[in-house]
């Protein structure tokens, strides 16, 4: 499913193609796809809100397996089932990558973004950026792990939340789904803030402690916060809910202005930062503890012809957990 032109979602901007299967280069595997996860970052594309170069093939939450090898490829071999993210490379040299922040390489290419992804039947991706999948989760449960997932716990990490503490989220789609759950694991007790009541149900269904609206009062301050919606006027809401010290993370690729607000819902410590891709340390600790906790994945699939409807259903806020195409 290939993007040539950015439009409106509904406006089918995806049409399909063909292809022979790519022969891999040195230092990457050619992957046949069995399932890729639909992620707002995509439609951020789609719609050029967030730029890229095209024609381009989006997807970064890929299962696959290994079907070829490059010259110079280790620790990678054929028919090893695989999970492709994100981060499709970094330089491994600059001041970020020399102090374990590669996320922030000012060089990193990213799947779907600058390099085909896998709303495809093959594709081709660099051999030390793979990922090992637990074996528990089938392909589908397993696509939303790798960003969804991945990014929603790098959320839980910047935002401070402590053990046992009230975490608030607002917006409840793919990645919050599955952070409160991983919450949950620490004893944190979760307020969800979204305008969906399908949503809401949701949330009360995986254990959350309140459900309501973004500009509703839950009744007590929150310790920490992660807002996963593309939408500026959050931050100022999330902040009137935060306790004294307390930290929103923004766990969003593109958002709109953030509005003025009254300096006092910043004062007494509480911080606002953002989230900013993640590193292959980070995806190792939350596979590793998926696999431990048991994660509940929920899911749509979509035949792979069936992108453009996936993405217009995530955009209005109509799925239920995650969205995955199968080829």
């Amino acid at each position: 499913m290939v993007l040539r032109e950015t439009g409106f979602a509904e406006d089918a901007r995806l049409r399909v193609d063909q292809a022979d299967f790519p022969a891999p280069g040195p230092g990457e595997v050619a992957l046949r796809v069995r399932a890729c996860a639909v992620c707002h970052t995509d439609l951020h594309i789609v719609e050029g809100e967030l730029t890229a170069t095209l024609p381009r093939v989006p997807g970064h939450q890929v299962v696959a397996t290994v079907e070829a090898l490059g010259a110079g490829v280790e620790g990678v071999s054929v028919g090893d089932r695989v999970g492709v993210g994100w981060l499709a490379s970094t330089c491994g040299v600059c001041r970020f990558c020399a102090s374990g922040r590669e996320n922030l390489c000012e060089r990193a290419r990213f799947t779907g973004r600058d390099r085909d992804g896998g709303y495809a039947g093959a594709m081709l991706a660099d051999a030390r950026f793979v990922l090992p999948l637990p074996a528990a989760f089938d392909d589908v449960a397993a696509a939303p792990l790798l960003c969804a997932g991945i990014i929603g716990y790098r959320a839980l990490k910047l935002c401070g939340v402590p053990r046992g503490g009230r975490l608030g989220l607002f917006g409840f789609g793919a990645s919050a789904h599955i952070a409160a759950q991983v919450a949950g694991a620490m004893s944190c007790s979760t307020y969800v803030f979204t305008r969906s009541e399908a949503h809401r149900r949701l949330a009360r269904e995986l254990g959350a402690a309140w459900a309501g609206g973004a500009e509703d009062d839950p009744g007590v301050p929150l310790d920490a916060a992660v807002s996963f919606a593309p939408a500026g006027w959050i931050v100022p809401a999330a902040l009137a809910r935060l306790d004294r010290g307390a930290t929103l993370a923004v766990n969003a690729v593109h958002a709109g202005d953030i509005p003025s607000f009254p300096y006092e819902r910043l004062y007494w410590e509480r911080a606002v930062r953002s989230v900013a891709n993640y590193t292959r340390e980070d995806a190792r600790e939350f596979l590793a503890l998926a696999d431990e906790i048991g994660l509940r994945v929920e899911h749509e699939t979509y035949a792979l012809e069936d992108a453009n409807d996936a993405l217009v259903r995530l955009k209005r806020g109509d799925v239920r957990g995650a969205a995955v195409l199968v080829p």
